[in-house]
C-alpha cells in the first residue's frame, strides 16, 4: 500500500465498507464505542480511494456492494498489502463465499446479526496482531540496516545461545478418536533458559539474530534423536518456518531428520509468510520424494487460510485452536469447522486434525461434526517423552494437576 505503516497511537485505527447506511453507521458507533478510531467508505472503490493515502490497522467490509463486492476488495487489498488483516461481514453465509474469502486470505468471516462484543474483540485481536508484525518487521529492517546497536546485538545473542544449549522437545499426543488409538505426536521446542523459555521468543531472537538455520537444524535433530522411543506406529508432526524451506540441510537425503522422513509430518504454518521461499513447489516436492508428509498448521488462525493450499497440497491441514474453543456452545464456530473439514476430506483428500480440545464437551461436539484426529490438554500435555495419551474421561483432578 501507499499509506504510511501502522503507528504506535493508541487507538487502532479502522476503516468500515458497507454501502448500507444503517449498517454503517451502527458498525461505526459500537466499534467507536470500544475506542477505535473509525473511518467509514460507502463503496469499495471509495475503500481503494482512502486505502491511497491513509493507514490502518484492519478493514471490515460487507460482501454485497454493487459495482465492486467485498471479495474483489478483498482481493484488491492483498495486491497491495498481504498482511493486512480484512473482515468479511455478510448476512448471507454461503460455504462458497466462506470458502473464498479464506482463500483470499480473510482475518476472519463473520455473519450477521453478530454480537457488538464478538465485533470488537475480533477487530482488536486483527488490528493487534497486525501492529505487532510491522514492528518485527521494522525490527529486522533496523538490523539488516546497521541500524541495531551492537551492545543490543551482543546482549540478544548472548540469551539465544544459552537458550540454544537449553533446548529440549516436549511431546503432545494426537488421537484418532474414533478408533481411541495413537495417531502421532507434535514435537513442540522448549528451552530451560529463562530468557527464552517461550517458543514465541525464541524464533523472534534467531529472526533478528540471523539464526533460523541454525535454530531449525539444532530441533530437527533433537527430535530425530528422540524418535527411536517412540510408539512404531506413531507419526511425529516437526514444525517448520518458512525460512527452514530455503535451507540445504532440510533437503539433504543425509541429515538427521530425512533418515526417518516416512514417520514425519513437516508442519508449515499459516502465520508465516511464503514469499521469501525461492521455489515453495520445487521445495514440497523434494521433501515429499524423501518420504515427509506435510501439513498446514493454524488453519483458521492470522491472516490466511486455504491460500496456500495450491502451494503446499498438504497431506494433513490443523485446525487452529481459536476455533476449536467452546466450539459446543458456538453455532457459528460448529458450522465453520463443519464445512471445513467437508472442504478438506471430501473435496481436497486431506486430513484434519482439531487441536486446542481441553474439554469432553468440545469433543463430542467434534466427533458430532465428523472430526477424528483430535489434540489438546484433554488427551495429554506437552511432556518429555511419549506418554500414552488419555483416552478415558479424565477426573477433576487429573484436569487440575494436569494429565500425567
Amino acid at each position: 500500500m501507499n499509506a504510511e505503516p501502522p503507528g504506535s497511537d493508541t487507538k487502532a485505527c479502522v476503516l468500515v465498507v458497507d454501502d448500507e447506511d444503517s449498517v454503517r453507521t451502527a458498525v461505526r458507533r459500537i466499534l467507536c464505542n470500544a475506542e477505535f478510531n473509525v473511518t467509514t467508505a460507502t463503496s469499495a472503490h471509495e475503500a481503494l480511494d482512502i486505502l491511497d493515502s491513509r493507514r490502518f490497522d484492519a478493514i471490515v467490509t460487507d460482501i454485497m456492494m454493487p459495482e465492486m463486492d467485498g471479495l474483489e476488495l478483498l482481493r484488491r487489498i492483498r495486491h497491495r498489502d498481504r498482511e493486512m488483516p480484512v473482515i468479511i461481514l455478510t448476512g448471507h453465509p454461503t460455504l462458497e463465499s466462506a470458502v473464498l474469502a479464506v482463500n483470499e486470505g480473510s482475518f476472519h468471516y463473520m455473519m450477521k446479526p453478530f454480537a457488538p462484543d464478538e465485533l470488537c474483540v475480533t477487530v482488536r485481536a486483527a488490528a493487534a496482531l497486525y501492529r505487532l508484525t510491522a514492528l518485527k518487521r521494522r525490527a529486522l529492517e533496523e538490523f539488516t540496516s546497521g541500524a541495531w546497536q551492537t551492545g543490543e546485538h551482543s546482549r540478544l545473542s548472548g540469551q539465544f545461545d544459552a537458550a540454544v544449549r537449553g533446548l529440549w522437545i516436549a511431546f503432545q499426543p494426537i488421537v484418532d478418536w474414533p478408533d481411541k488409538s495413537l495417531y502421532g505426536y507434535e514435537a513442540l521446542v522448549r528451552s530451560s533458559a529463562p530468557d527464552m523459555g517461550n517458543p514465541g521468543l525464541l524464533f523472534d531472537a534467531a529472526e533478528r539474530l540471523g539464526r533460523v538455520h541454525e535454530l531449525g537444524r539444532k530441533i530437527r535433530g533433537l527430535v530425530a534423536g528422540a524418535i527411536h522411543e517412540a510408539p512404531n506406529e506413531a507419526l511425529i508432526f516437526v514444525n517448520l518456518h518458512s525460512a527452514d524451506l530455503n535451507d540445504a540441510e532440510l533437503f539433504s537425503s543425509g541429515s538427521p531428520l530425512s533418515q526417518i522422513a516416512s514417520r514425519v509430518v513437516l508442519e508449515i504454518t499459516e502465520r508465516a509468510s511464503l514469499e521469501q521461499v525461492n521455489d515453495v513447489q520445487g521445495a514440497m516436492n523434494n521433501l515429499r520424494k524423501l518420504g515427509y508428509r506435510i501439513a498446514v498448521d493454524d488453519l483458521g488462525a492470522g491472516y490466511a487460510g486455504l491460500s496456500s493450499f495450491s502451494q503446499l497440497e498438504p497431506d494433513i491441514v490443523k485446525l487452529d485452536m481459536s476455533l476449536i474453543r467452546d466450539i459446543n456452545v458456538s453455532n457459528r464456530k460448529s458450522s465453520i469447522v463443519r464445512s471445513m473439514i467437508a472442504v478438506c476430506a471430501r473435496d481436497l483428500g486431506t486430513r484434519v486434525v482439531c487441536e486446542g480440545v481441553e474439554t469432553e464437551a468440545e469433543r463430542d461436539a467434534l466427533d458430532s461434526l465428523g472430526a477424528t484426529l483430535l489434540q489438546g490438554y484433554l488427551f495429554g500435555r506437552p511432556e518429555k517423552g511419549f506418554r500414552a495419551p488419555v483416552m478415558a474421561s479424565p477426573s477433576v483432578k487429573e484436569l487440575a494437576i494436569g494429565i500425567k
